[in-house]
């Protein structure tokens, strides 16, 4: 599979959690667990773009696919994404269990239309659970990341 970009091998059994194989031999913390039965979100990974519970997926399942967790948000050069900055300038990243799984989620959402309205937001991290009950910040810091990215687009800025 590959994970970030890069072509990766693991030996594990073929029905591991793919939680556990990026957490434990991969060493990518960043996926949270967080109630382990595919409720909270907190584990959303991209799977060939598409966003899903690791906690559901068995590694198996995964081998040939294009992987994307937290860690591989991240712009070129490395530094934080517009969605990443967005998420700490808006208070959009607050105890920090649910924001791996609402990062990418709502990566998945920006690639797939970059101008959503609110109420896309809402549905697209809708499967995400933040126990801090503070939405509005993270829909505020999604929203703010399209628009400073419908700008840079419209500039020719990166």
């Amino acid at each position: 599979m590959t994970v970030n970009g890069v072509a990766r091998e693991v030996e594990a059994p073929p029905l591991a959690r793919l939680l556990d194989v990026l957490r434990g031999p991969m060493g990518l913390t960043g996926t949270k667990e967080g109630c382990g039965e595919g409720e909270c979100g907190a584990c959303t990974v991209l799977l060939d773009g598409v966003p899903v519970n690791s906690c559901l997926v068995a590694a198996g399942q995964c081998e040939g696919q294009a992987l994307t967790t937290v860690e591989g948000l991240h712009d070129p050069s490395g530094a934080l994404s517009t969605l990443q900055r967005c998420f700490v300038e808006d208070g959009g990243a607050q105890c920090g269990i649910c924001t791996p799984g609402m990062l990418v989620a709502a990566e998945a959402l920006l690639r797939a239309n970059r101008n959503p309205t609110e109420d896309q937001v809402r549905d697209a991290i809708a499967g995400n659970i933040c126990r801090c009950t503070g939405y509005q910040r993270i829909v505020d810091a999604i929203l703010h990341a399209a628009k400073v990215a419908t700008q840079h687009s419209s500039t020719g800025a990166t």
